[in-house]
């Protein structure tokens, strides 16, 4: 569906793989950004993820052909709004910056133009606080990192965004081989960050209480329930093993899990220290000992894998 028309605002770490995703959709895609030399650099990100999906046969040679087209950059963000069917704001985390963007689109953009939001931790509500022209419009589409891989992306819903707009981005979305969920309130967390978060901080207080190390709480999720996952959700697992059963588990283990309402001591602790992560050598882990970029090849590798043999073992593939 080339004459569909789609602007990314961010050429940044997401937006590059969101472009990509619209434009093997089928939609003509514009990466914008402050700068050409941004917007281009965007661009040029773009295309060698869509080489990185080509070259793992993640996409059809034709596929990347027909998308390479579709790509392009720009810093007219307002007339490309105006002929666009769809945004997708990918700037950085700043909801003052983000609330100034969104009242301008809603000032610019036709009515009918759906206006999202890529925010994983701001408020969707807070965001569309200042768009009073057609607020049933503003939603979000909150993608996964790395967003040319993962499938899944969250709609999220204000108490003012419309049904049928919603339906509408599920539908693009559907459209461009991605996975989205419907969340209707627009709660912290969002549906995915809720579940991420009770999961660390369990995991975290697990650690602190000196019931297993980082080390082998990270072991018992890749290679235990995590394992599964990606073939058998949560309810599945649940109705599958029988809810007497889940009961049974719950009022047993439930009252001695982490009831914590904020950030635990650990935690707390380590970012005082300045035991922030990665960057900072040590977190829960020595990173002077063990390389990210290891951890994050292992990731790509292990997902390119996985989305291989789901392509390969698709009806009619």
């Amino acid at each position: 569906m080339a004459e569909m028309k789609a602007v990314v605002v961010g050429a940044g770490m997401m937006g590059p793989g969101i472009a990509i995703t619209l434009a093997l959709g089928g939609i003509e895609t514009r990466l914008s950004d402050l700068t050409a030399e941004l917007a281009e650099a965007g661009l040029s990100q773009a295309h060698q993820l869509l080489e990185q999906l080509r070259s793992n046969e993640l996409i059809d040679p034709g596929a990347a052909a027909s998308a390479q087209p579709l790509l392009s950059s720009t810093t007219d963000l307002e007339g490309s709004i105006r002929s666009a069917e769809i945004v997708i704001e990918a700037i950085k985390e700043d909801l003052g910056i983000k609330q100034e963007l969104f009242r301008r689109m809603d000032q610019i953009a036709d009515r009918e133009t759906l206006l999202a939001t890529n925010t994983s931790g701001l408020s969707v509500t807070a965001i569309a606080a200042k768009s009073h022209r057609f607020p049933e419009r503003i939603l979000s589409a909150h993608f996964w990192f790395p967003p040319h891989l993962l499938p899944l992306v969250e709609v999220v819903m204000t108490d003012r965004t419309g049904e049928a707009q919603a339906e509408r981005a599920l539908k693009i979305l559907r459209q461009c081989g991605k996975a989205p969920v419907l969340v209707r309130k627009d709660r912290p967390g969002m549906l995915g960050n809720r579940l991420q978060h009770a999961l660390i901080r369990e995991a975290i207080y697990i650690v602190e209480e000196g019931i297993a190390s980082a080390e082998d709480v990270d072991l018992a999720a890749m290679t235990g329930f995590g394992l599964r996952m990606p073939a058998y959700g949560i309810f599945e697992h649940a109705d599958n093993v029988g809810l007497r059963l889940v009961k049974a588990i719950q009022d047993s283990v439930t009252p001695d899990l982490c009831r914590e309402t904020q950030a635990g001591a650990l935690l707390n602790e380590k970012v005082e220290r300045g035991d922030v992560g990665a960057a900072a050598g040590r977190g829960f882990l020595d990173w002077r000992v063990r390389s990210m970029d290891a951890v994050k090849s292992r990731r790509d590798a292990f997902l390119i894998d996985f989305l291989r043999r789901q392509r390969k073992s698709a009806p009619g593939s």
